[in-house]
């Protein structure tokens, strides 16, 4: 398939290498231009490109980027066919992205990205840990393989996050709707918490909303305390024993 994805934080990094070795051809973007992206993850033959170009001639449209950034990057979609598939990985973190009063009010982050981007989309990848993702993917059968939630309203959207959530190696569960995606939001048991196939489905049951605020503002106090800043990812074994302590 041909991919574009916006964003080169630790996630949107990893799926540049990950997706263009799987064999997909894979434009890459920032807000900062093409020579500001790192040649080592264009290593499997990703292109750095501007954002308006890692939108056009693709089949998916992966956005990778803080949730603040998702008006900026809205008005990019006008030229976007209908048939693009859009998967979104951001989190609502008030403190960094400001409160949104919709979210605030219950709406679910996904329903909001879709709300602002006008179209329908899936999300995947936002409930697992950087360096987890970065470091845990196994091949399909391993083991005690890592799964994860993918949200989604239609067929298309959910088939194709799946697929490709596979090839970054990890295990693919569909969570629901997008109005049920609060159950893979930040603070909740399946949230960057390393589970399996087989322990996902009661996870996302056991998922209480009103609690979710609180375990997710918890969680970013003890690692600011741990590492000094909100911007810095703790090891994966150190957050997902967090994660476990907190959410589950």
């Amino acid at each position: 398939m041909k991919i574009g994805i916006l964003g080169t934080g630790n996630i949107g990094k990893t799926l540049v290498m990950k997706l263009s070795a799987a064999g997909h051809d894979v434009k890459v973007a920032n807000s900062r231009g093409p020579d500001t992206i790192e040649g080592d993850i264009l290593a499997h033959g990703a292109q750095a490109v501007t954002s308006s170009e890692a939108m056009k001639d693709v089949d998916v449209v992966i956005l990778s980027t803080p949730l603040s950034a998702i008006t900026k990057i809205a008005p990019l979609f006008a030229s976007v066919p209908a048939n693009t598939v859009v998967i979104d990985t951001s989190n609502y973190y008030p403190k960094r992205d400001g409160e949104i009063a919709d979210i605030e009010a219950g709406q679910t982050e996904s329903e909001w990205v879709a709300g602002q981007l006008g179209r329908p989309i899936a999300k995947a990848w936002n409930a697992i840990t950087s360096a987890s993702f970065a470091q845990k993917g196994v091949p399909a059968g391993t083991a005690g393989r890592i799964a994860i939630p993918v949200a989604a309203d239609g067929e298309r959207e959910r088939d194709v996050a799946m697929k490709l959530v596979d090839e970054t190696g990890l295990d693919a569960v569909y969570s629901g709707p997008l109005s049920e995606s609060w159950r893979q939001q930040p603070g909740a048991p399946v949230y960057c918490t390393d589970l399996t196939r087989d322990e996902l489905p009661d996870a996302l049951a056991a998922t209480e909303r009103a609690r979710l605020p609180k375990r997710r503002d918890l969680a970013i106090e003890a690692i600011m305390e741990r590492v000094g800043d909100s911007t810095t990812n703790p090891d994966s074994d150190y957050a997902v024993r967090l994660t476990r302590a907190l959410f589950m």
